[in-house]
């Protein structure tokens, strides 16, 4: 098993969306990379701390791959977007991919060929970050698979 978390925008879409795929074990919603311990939605929301939503996402490394992943993600962002997804807005809609220091070394590696190849399908700069992920707090209870719970819920990704 493999955990990457990934900051797509709103954290609801992007963790039902993720979790469609075969190979992904499981999704959490949550905060990470801020310049704090500790957090909570009105504070990210209110871009003080810094935090980026992200959705934990572990998955199987024998059913589906790191790259897989990257290129699900790039199906329902604008890389090229800086603090915004859709119709949302905010530091803490920033893109980027986040991994433990224990994967580091290898993600990192992967993750910044993949966003190379990327730039070049794209005339302005890519803003998706690469970093090792730092105080992540889980999201509350009430965020969790959001769009199951609430299924007219608003999405930035579209489920057709």
């Amino acid at each position: 098993m493999k955990t990457l978390y990934v900051g797509a925008g709103c954290f609801w879409g992007v963790e039902k969306y993720l979790g469609l795929f075969k190979g992904v074990i499981n999704t959490e919603v949550g905060y990470a990379n801020g310049n704090t311990k500790n957090t909570n939605y009105d504070t990210v929301c209110s871009g003080e701390d810094n935090f980026v939503e992200v959705v934990k996402v572990t998955f199987d490394n024998t059913i589906t791959s790191l790259s897989n992943i990257l290129e699900y993600v790039f199906k329902v962002i604008d890389p090229t977007s800086l603090n915004k997804q859709g119709n949302d807005t905010g530091v803490q809609y920033r893109t980027g991919f986040y991994y433990s220091k224990e994967d580091e070394k290898d993600f990192y590696e992967e993750i910044n060929l993949f966003l190379k190849e990327q730039q070049t399908h794209f005339s302005k700069r890519i803003v998706v970050e690469n970093l090792t992920v730092s105080n992540y707090v889980k999201a509350e209870e009430f965020h969790q698979k959001y769009l199951n719970k609430n299924p007219g819920g608003y999405c930035h990704i579209k489920f057709d």
